[in-house]
């Protein structure tokens, strides 16, 4: 079963792409991954890659598309994948179509984990960590139950990352809306489309994707 993840930034799509790579055995494939995967091996795709990052250009659509069916190509694919973040663009749709029916293979699905842009910025937005023992936390959903004392070490210090703030969530939602939104007309008139909420708790949101696929497969 072969499967992409929608979703913008902060939706999800990580949590639940493991959450089923484990329950399901499907391979999580992630672009930037295979990217590092394939420098750090020195592939042809991998040293032309480089070639573009190191001159500071962006790395073109079909390089991303040939590592992707190198990967898919290999015997641990075999029970299925799920894309995470990938395709960005219709244009990467329709080049991993041409990609995936040249191996005689398929998407079964595309699911998108829908959010509400207010409530996922300032779910992002709040988010901070222990800087010692690395328990999360949120200002509005999760504080600590003593301010300024994290519950499970008893720590003092927090970190929060450089891009969760509101300004950059902001424009992050922005781009996926503008740029990859798009693309789910092109999958739903496939009839592969289903959407689920994304902003349900991680457990939900998991049981739901598991009768998704269940539904399908039955059906």
């Amino acid at each position: 079963m072969n499967l992409i993840l929608l979703g913008p930034p902060g939706a999800g799509k990580g949590t639940q792409a493991e959450r089923l790579s484990r329950r399901f055995g499907f391979v999580q494939l992630s672009t930037g991954d295979m990217l590092r995967a394939a420098v750090k091996a020195g592939t042809p795709l991998g040293l032309k890659a480089k070639a573009i990052m190191e001159a500071g250009g962006l790395v073109p659509d079909e390089v991303v598309i040939g590592l992707i069916a190198e990967r898919i190509d290999q015997p641990d694919c075999k029970k299925g994948f799920i894309l995470d973040g990938f395709p960005r663009t219709t244009a990467q749709a329709e080049a991993l179509d041409k990609m995936l029916e040249g191996r005689k293979l398929r998407l079964d699905k595309v699911i998108e984990l829908k959010v509400d842009d207010a409530a996922l910025t300032e779910r992002i937005a709040g988010r901070f960590t222990c800087a010692k023992c690395g328990a999360g936390y949120n200002d509005l959903s999760k504080p600590t139950k003593v301010p300024g004392v994290c519950d499970a070490c008893g720590s003092k210090e927090f970190s929060r990352r450089k891009d969760d703030n509101r300004e950059t969530v902001v424009a992050r939602l922005k781009a996926y809306h503008e740029q990859t939104a798009p693309i789910i007309p092109y999958y739903r008139a496939r009839g592969r489309f289903v959407s689920l909420d994304g902003m349900a708790d991680m457990d939900v949101v998991e049981a739901a994707l598991v009768k998704s696929l269940a539904v399908m497969t039955n059906g």
